[in-house]
């Protein structure tokens, strides 16, 4: 009777221990599965944040040409971009800086084949953003001007390579000019951006046809006869 009074408690007592190390084990398990659990999640956030973050400032989307440079020509020039990227331009290039009035393309180009990036708006472009803007361009080899006609609200250009934008706050912006701005592709990398043109389109047009010379060979104008008194 004794022994098995003892031999019912050994038996408790195992299945106590026995059900203790089940609870143990469970406890074990949702605290490592609910920290692991949490590393998941913290893991697929950050994953989610950096592919957002480089796809928002992906340069994917610039578009890519092909022009040679130092092609100086003193007329109109019809460009095949809107602005234009490159190509023929005018022997003088525009002095970087920030302007409220459109620019003649053949100035800008050149001032583009010196390394500068030209940031381009709409006229209409509200003026939080044209400020916004104005921060960006107010750096050294940048040129800021409205654009009439312009395909995208905001379109910033540089020798060969162009980006179209929605909005002045687009992050590929700064990123855009951080490349490209005396980049690799620049034709005359450390040329100035100065001692060039400061007037605008308004101020200074670009002639659409060289002046016809003076025939060879012409006989003067006769002079004035005098006055008789």
């Amino acid at each position: 009777m004794v022994k098995e009074k003892a031999q019912a408690r050994r038996e408790h007592l195992a299945q106590m221990r026995a059900e203790q190390k089940r609870k143990e084990r469970r406890t074990a398990f949702l605290m490592w599965g609910g920290g692991g659990l949490v590393i998941v999640v913290i893991i697929a956030v950050v994953g989610f944040y950096l592919i957002g973050e480089r796809s928002a400032t992906s340069l994917d989307a610039v578009t890519t040409a092909s022009y040679p440079a130092a092609l100086h020509k003193e007329t109109k020039i019809t460009y095949k971009e809107n602005p234009p990227v490159g190509g023929e331009h005018n022997p003088v290039w525009q002095n970087c800086g920030v302007y409220d009035a459109p620019l003649a393309n053949e100035h800008a180009v050149h001032s583009m084949e010196h390394g500068a990036v030209w940031i381009t708006y709409r006229p209409d472009l509200p003026k939080a953003q044209v400020d916004r803007l104005k921060e960006l361009a107010s750096d050294d080899y940048m040129l800021l001007s409205p654009y009439p006609g312009l395909p995208a609200p905001v379109v910033v250009s540089s020798w060969n390579h162009q980006l179209k934008l929605q909005s002045a706050e687009d992050p590929r912006l700064p990123r855009y000019i951080s490349k490209y701005k005396n980049g690799p592709d620049t034709p005359e990398l450390g040329a100035a951006c100065t001692q060039g043109t400061s007037a605008t389109a308004a101020e200074s047009p670009i002639p659409e046809a060289a002046p016809s010379p003076a025939p060879t060979g012409s006989a003067p104008a006769p002079a004035p006869s005098p006055t008789s008194s």
